[in-house]
Order: C-alpha cells, then structure tokens, then sequence
C-alpha cells in the first residue's frame, strides 16, 4: 500500500537524489514525482516536500505546492549548496514551514548539502566585492565543499532517515 508521497523539484539534481534515496528506502510504501507531476495528496498519510534552497526559499515550484497541502504530515527536505547546519539552512527550513497551511503537522526537517548550479557560480562571480556571495576565499571554498554532494553519505543519511521515520510512524505518528 503507497501511503507515503515523495514529491520534489530538483534542478541541478541534487534534489532528485535524495528524494530517490528516501524512496528507495520506503519501498513500495511510497509514490516518487516531481512536484509538478504530483497527484492529490489527500490518499497518502505522509508527504515528504523535497526542494532546492533559492535565496533562502523554497524554489518556486515548492512555493506553489506548499500552500496545497491540507491536513497532511509532513517532512520537508531540502538541499542548499550551504553546510546543512548552518543558520541559513535552518532558516530556509522555517521558511518553508511558514508556507504550509496551519492545518498540516511537520513530522520532521531534512536538510543536505548539495552542489551550487555552476550557472549561479558564474553569476556569484561576477558580483562586486563586498556583496554577500561575491567570490573570496571564503565563498570559493563553500562551493568547492558543495561540488561533491550529495554524496553517498548523504544519501544513506536519507535513506536511515526514512527507515527510522517508518518505524516511528507506525509506533506513534500514524493516529495523529
């Protein structure tokens, strides 16, 4: 029985990777589709909300699926070319949640590290010195440590993450 919908928007990929890391893991528990190709979420019990980080945001498809979701359990995950700890992280995270309509539970927070779309690199480049993303030392090496995420550990950090949700939810969330 599919209870759990995955649904996601990747651009670069990296997205896409952990949603298919945390489908793997949920088996045939779970539906897998691009946010623009999802079904009505009212038949699952679980929607897992994947989106890439754009300006501290979801990306735009994600902030128009947000708002749709009804009475549903959430998790958010989401991959951001920044150390998924960081305060920009956590704040990207917050402001996903605050698109939600009140009546949905957030069951859980996911964040990864994932490689910056060389395009933005490029445009990073060519801002004036002194701007918040223009290249320094600093910036150079947040992307050279994004390039290579998500990496497998991060995947299997995905895929843990699912296995222990699905032994939580049908211990304590599944009559919420």
């Amino acid at each position: 029985m599919q209870d759990i919908l995955i649904v996601y928007d990747s651009k670069t990929g990296n997205t896409e990777k952990v949603a298919k890391a945390l489908a793997e893991a949920a088996g045939a528990r779970a539906l897998l589709c691009r946010c623009d190709e999802a079904p009505a979420a009212d038949a699952f019990s679980v929607v897992f909300a994947g989106y890439w980080v754009d300006r501290g945001m979801p990306n735009a498809n994600m902030q128009k699926y947000l708002p749709t979701l009804k009475n549903k359990k959430v998790v958010l995950f989401q991959t951001l070319g920044a150390e998924p700890k960081s305060e920009h992280a956590m704040a990207s995270v917050a402001n996903a949640g605050k698109l939600l309509d009140e009546s949905n539970s957030v069951l859980g927070v996911l964040s990864f590290r994932g490689a910056i779309d060389p395009q933005l690199i490029a445009m990073m480049r060519k801002m004036p010195a002194g701007s918040p993303h223009a290249p320094n030392p600093e910036t150079e090496a947040r992307w050279a440590a994004a390039a290579s995420h998500p990496d497998a550990q991060d995947l299997q950090e995905a895929r843990d993450y699912m296995t222990n949700f699905l032994d939580m939810f049908e211990r304590f969330y599944k009559n919420m």
